[in-house]
């Protein structure tokens, strides 16, 4: 009868297997390491499927293998804002906006974000800004024609509008 043996290959290593005194470094080895561009696409797949918070997690460890990047901000901020998180999307479009002030998309959804958290002047602001940055967009038109004029004019007690959601604009949705 043979002696049970670990599932650990470093302490028992296959017979002809070579053995090493060191340990093993992960960044050996770049097929273990995750990459942001991977991450996005499992997040926009995620994100089509409604799992908007499962999209958000993922996204996460993309932004923190690449900070700063445009695309991945966009996208966790929509992660944020669809799966109700307001004032974590607000901070990822506010990042999103340091990178790139003239992101249009940014605009309207720190816009639709802000309006979310109860802030409806800042909203109006940067809805007008997404308007524009880019005049013929209807859904960032929408979004600032629902506030009925300016912002201390609108009423503060309609509920959230689903259909201005930041993430509409997207073929199929």
């Amino acid at each position: 009868m043979e002696p049970e043996r670990d599932l650990d290959p470093e302490r028992h290593p296959e017979p002809g297997a070579e053995s090493s005194d060191r340990a093993r470094d992960p960044r050996d080895d770049d097929a273990d390491r995750e990459h942001p561009y991977e991450l996005l696409q499992r997040a926009t797949r995620l994100m089509r499927g409604r799992h908007h918070a499962q999209a958000a997690v993922v996204l996460e460890r993309a932004a923190k293998l690449e900070p700063g990047k445009g695309s991945i901000l966009e996208a966790l901020g929509r992660a944020y804002y669809n799966s109700g998180q307001h004032e974590r999307s607000r901070q990822a479009f506010e990042a999103l906006l340091e990178v790139d002030p003239s992101a249009d998309y940014a605009h309207f959804g720190l816009g639709q974000s802000l309006k979310q958290l109860g802030r409806r002047h800042e909203a109006y602001t940067h809805l007008r800004m997404a308007v524009a940055l880019h005049p013929a967009n209807q859904l960032y038109r929408g979004a600032l024609d629902r506030f009925g004029g300016r912002p201390d004019d609108a009423p503060t007690d309609r509920a959230p509008d689903a259909a201005a959601a930041p993430d509409d604009e997207e073929p199929g949705d």
